[in-house]
């Protein structure tokens, strides 16, 4: 076993080659963060950053190492049928690097493709034109440019002058950009580079193909930088200024920045990882494996579980009181089990239009998370999730009371014979008809409910809370018939056929301290707002194809407090007077300000940015020192209230992740982390020096000592919403506690033929002047998305014995799957992983 170590800025990666048989599980390379170790491009000494002068002579030194080889590969060029395997290489371990197909494309091979090709060329007599290429390889629509670059560059080859490819031609290029030897793939994509084969690159052309990669990865920003980026190559490769570089010069720079960043194994890595934590093989017993089951459901679930058992088991007991009661009474004699039914989900219907209004009872619950220690028994995540299960409880209760009534017990009364309605004689003057029942005022507020309750609860299903016809407004204005609903409710009580005492009329009691305290709730939240009326400082206006507008304002008093990852509402009377939207506080508690980001993804906050961005002087929503104070709109705060992301306080190690504008309440905990961390040395150093400290204003009891923070985003200009929190941290965060992995999405995964000039230039670009090409930052960012197997693993192998809490903010999406691995995990590894999802 051979094994390789080298030091990145962000990390140290092991890489480590087994010779094994194909069909075994080999190991490929493990990431580590943090570790010491040397590059081979290091000197001795060097600390956590490649200079660019150490880069450049370390491509001249396997430029030397392997001219060999390049000689070998220049005769191979000319005849496109040989190939070139080099028995014992220094890029070996990159062979699985460089790839213009992926999986992820949706091309499983050849067969796949022959199919594209017969239903592309219907029509074309067999002929498959350029414009077509990319999309039959399954590169996608995004991928149609850089595939006709690479059609192109075949063609040369195989000498092709037309336009248009039959299926043996096809054949022939799908050999070459399929074959698994690096070095075919490789001369591939210098074809692409060197257009008119003379084995030297010009930086014009350079810059061509720095163009199309980046037009291909939308990356807006390299597009428009695509000289300066062309120059630094021309820089490193051409030292003489010669005018232009050989090809096996490019090459050597190629693999050296796959070495150093050990891109080409970072799939084979994930495989790696994955398979070295396996779910153990399946119990053959039934019996065991659903005891099994049922053990990991109530350690994973027994908060939940406990509420949820004694809100049923109240229920039943309810119903049974009631269904028992009715059973001894005359009422049954003439209507039998039908009324029963009737009054016993009655009962359940009051109780639950009562706890229904408790978990959006937001001051209290925010009371009661941060002021009690009944977080560790309640499940206060769940409040939404537990106040949509209760709504599920009303509507049951509902269609029970309604059906039992109209159509069993209502036509039993009616058709009662004249001795059997005697019975009744002490509720009801006279017989009743059907209609006479229906139109009283005991039906008129029942049949109203039912109505008002139909809308409200099916304009509160996701596909039409999200959607665009009805959307958020739909839901936000019907909820509030439900201010109706119980002025409805409370007459409907007061007005029962079969319940005459007011003792009897039970349905006021339940509602009395709920209704009351959420009024209270409503009340406080409109004095507080209207007399917090916060003073805009600052707001930004950041371009993209869904825009972000950042605000930040004072805070409205000096006793104003929060905690990191807490939301509040915000109101812009310019916009709408009555529409208040949840937004994650950004700033972190010791900041001098308060600050949001909205996202401009609806018709609110759409225009929201637009007034903002009006009411600037530049008329882009921003300031600078310099400028006079614009006079922006209004602005109304109603906050903070607790979120589950404020618990990250009760972790040692927190894994971060954010997806979108989904990072924002992250931020804010990673500002919050950083600040204890200087306030902490600051105190130290203070002591060190004799002196009396910094008068302990580090919070003893922050836990946290380690965070790992997941970033995802699909525009490059996303990573400006929080390049100041990145760079922050990159330079104050010498002990390395918060690690910072920022995702491109957009940008084909590591290894890929499309994105790997993208990741030359980000090699030699930060080692020059220290910041991500993609990013803006002084934090690499990584191509793709996270293999998030590999990730739980990697933490759970540098935290055993740890209780990690993960936090995600975003959309739905990656929900199950993050939820799935952190309980395998807990399972799995002495670690356990608490999984926390916002509701976003």
């Amino acid at each position: 076993m051979e094994v390789q170590k080298m030091k990145t800025d962000d990390h140290v990666s092991d890489d480590i080659k087994l010779d094994v048989p194909d069909d075994s599980d080999a190991v490929h390379g493990v990431k580590t963060t943090g570790e010491d170790a040397q590059s081979a491009l290091h000197a001795e000494g060097e600390e956590n950053r490649f200079s660019f002068r150490a880069l450049v002579r370390g491509a001249s030194a396997r430029i030397r190492s392997v001219s060999g080889e390049l000689k070998s590969l220049a005769s191979w060029k000319s005849t496109p049928s040989s190939r070139y395997e080099p028995a014992n290489s220094a890029a070996l371990h990159a062979l699985t690097g460089l790839k213009f197909i992926r999986q992820t494309d949706g091309s499983a091979g050849w067969p796949d493709v022959e199919k594209s090709f017969h239903q592309l060329t219907a029509s074309t007599n067999g002929l498959l034109p350029r414009s077509r290429f990319a999309e039959c390889i399954g590169m996608g629509k995004d991928s149609k440019e850089f595939g006709g670059k690479l059609f192109d560059a075949l063609a040369r080859r195989w000498e092709i002058k037309d336009d248009s490819i039959n299926k043996a031609q096809l054949k022939q290029f799908w050999d070459q950009i399929s074959d698994e030897s690096f070095y075919s793939r490789l001369q591939t994509f210098f074809d692409m580079v060197d257009k008119d084969a003379d084995g030297r690159i010009t930086e014009e052309e350079i810059k061509e193909i720095i163009t199309l990669s980046a037009s291909t990865n939308n990356l807006s920003n390299i597009q428009k930088q695509a000289d300066e980026y062309a120059a630094l190559i021309m820089e490193a490769l051409d030292p003489k200024n010669v005018g232009y570089v050989q090809v096996h010069k490019l090459e050597m720079v190629l693999l050296e920045s796959s070495k150093q960043t050990t891109r080409g194994d970072s799939k084979n890595l994930s495989q790696l990882l994955s398979e070295q934590l396996r779910r153990p093989a399946l119990e053959n017993n039934p019996l065991i494996r659903c005891c099994q089951g049922t053990k990991y459901l109530l350690k994973d679930n027994w908060r939940r579980v406990w509420i949820i058992a004694l809100w049923v088991g109240v229920m039943l007991g309810l119903f049974a009181y009631k269904f028992v009661q009715y059973r001894n009474r005359a009422a049954y004699q003439v209507m039998g089990h039908c009324v029963c039914m009737a009054k016993g989900a009655a009962e359940t219907l009051k109780l639950n239009m009562a706890l229904i209004l408790l978990p959006v009872c937001r001051n209290t619950m925010t009371w009661l998370r941060n002021k009690t220690k009944l977080s560790v028994i309640v499940p206060f995540d769940d409040n939404l999730n537990f106040h949509m299960v209760v709504a599920v409880g009303v509507a049951v209760g509902t269609g029970i009371h309604v059906v039992y009534h109209m159509a069993c017990d209502f036509p039993r009364l009616i058709h009662a014979s004249s001795d059997r309605f005697a019975l009744l004689e002490p509720y009801f003057k006279e017989q009743p008809s059907y209609w006479e029942l229906v139109k009283g005022v005991e039906g008129v507020t029942g049949i109203l409910m039912v109505v008002l309750m139909v809308i409200a609860f099916t304009l509160a299903t996701p596909w039409l809370r999200r959607g665009k016809l009805t959307g958020f407004n739909a839901f936000w204005y019907s909820h509030h018939l439900f201010v109706i609903v119980y002025a409805l409710l409370v007459v409907h009580g007061l007005y029962l056929y079969l319940s005459k005492e007011w003792y009897q009329k039970t349905t006021w009691m339940y509602l009395a301290v709920p209704v009351v305290l959420y009024a209270l709730e409503r009340l406080t939240r409109a004095f507080r707002s209207s007399i917090q009326p916060v003073r805009i400082v600052k707001a930004v206006d950041y371009p993209g194809r869904r825009g972000v507008l950042a605000l930040h304002m004072q805070k409205p008093d000096k006793d104003f407090e929060y905690r990191s990852g807490q939301y509040m509402f915000v109101n812009c009377p310019a916009v709408s007077p009555f529409e208040w939207h949840p937004f994650s506080i950004t700033s972190a508690p010791r900041d001098d300000y308060l600050s949001v980001h909205i996202q401009a993804v609806g018709d609110w906050t759409r225009q929201i940015k637009k007034v903002f961005s009006e009411a600037s002087p530049s008329g882009k929503g921003g300031y600078s020192e310099g400028e006079n104070r614009p006079n922006f709109p209004k602005v109304l705060i109603d906050g903070p209230y607790g979120a589950p992301a404020q618990e990250y306080k009760n972790y040692e190690v927190v894994m971060l992740v954010g997806l979108g504008i989904g990072a924002t309440p992250m931020i804010s905990i990673v500002k919050d982390i950083l600040h204890n961390i200087k306030e902490m040395e600051e105190e130290e150093n203070a002591d060190m020096e004799g002196g009396n400290g910094a008068g302990g204003k580090y919070d003893n009891e922050f836990k946290t000592r380690r965070a790992y923070f997941y970033w995802m985003t699909r525009e490059q200009d996303s990573f400006d919403w929080f390049k100041g929190v990145m760079d922050e941290v990159a330079e104050l965060d010498h002990n390395e506690v918060i690690e910072l992995h920022n995702h491109c999405t957009s940008v084909h995964e590591e290894g890929d033929a499309r994105s790997a000039l993208i990741a030359m230039i980000q090699d030699l670009n930060h080692a020059k002047k220290g910041y991500d090409v993609v990013s803006g930052t002084r934090v690499k960012s990584h191509f793709g998305k996270p293999n998030w197997r590999s990730v739980f693993k990697y933490i759970a192998r540098k935290n055993p014995h740890t209780n990690v809490g993960v936090f995600y903010c975003g959309p739905p999406g990656p929900t199950k799957q993050l939820r799935e691995l952190a309980l395998d995990f807990s399972h799995e590894t002495s670690t356990q992983f608490d999984f926390h999802k916002e509701n976003f």
